[in-house]
């Protein structure tokens, strides 16, 4: 089908469009141009603006969209339950657990309330306290075995 000055004109636009959005560079363009005022028929212009948006092109929407019901009659979000970190609460039971065990649970106390200090920091879980509780009586524990050998060995050089 043969092609009209509006359809000449139609596909210009394109191509102004298409060099105005940076799709074309300035010596392709001018070279479209010139063969769409050239053209003959519908397909020698649909050839020139093939590979270019022929419309609007629908642009991404930033801006958050209302909810259509009113936020009265919307559900409640409850927050998630923040949780307590296990290793504190062993750390804890470990810490409290050096004087029946006389100090046998110390260590594990020290290990467990730096594991879960360190995890509590890394999740924003709870326990802190716990993990330091246990810790604090897990190096009493160390400190009081270790008072007990330095006193032994010192009554034993004594004794010699």
């Amino acid at each position: 089908m043969r092609a009209s000055h509006a359809d000449r004109e139609r596909a210009v636009d394109v191509l102004k469009a298409g060099f105005a959005e940076g799709r074309l560079l300035q010596p392709e363009y001018e070279q479209r141009i010139t063969r769409a005022y050239k053209a003959q028929t519908h397909a020698e212009l649909q050839m020139l603006v093939a590979d270019l948006p022929q419309g609007p092109v629908p642009q991404a929407q930033f801006a958050p969209q209302r909810p259509v019901v009113p936020a009265t009659f919307m559900p409640m979000q409850m927050p998630m339950p923040v949780t307590t970190n296990s290793s504190a609460t062993g750390a804890l039971v470990c810490g409290i657990m050096t004087l029946p065990t006389w100090g046998l649970t110390a260590i594990p106390a020290v290990i467990l309330g730096h594991k879960a200090r360190a995890e509590i920091r890394r999740t924003g879980e709870r326990g802190d306290g716990q993990a330091l509780t246990g810790l604090v009586l897990g190096w009493l524990g160390i400190g009081g075995w270790a008072l007990f050998i330095l006193v032994t060995i010192l009554v034993a050089v004594a004794n010699l």
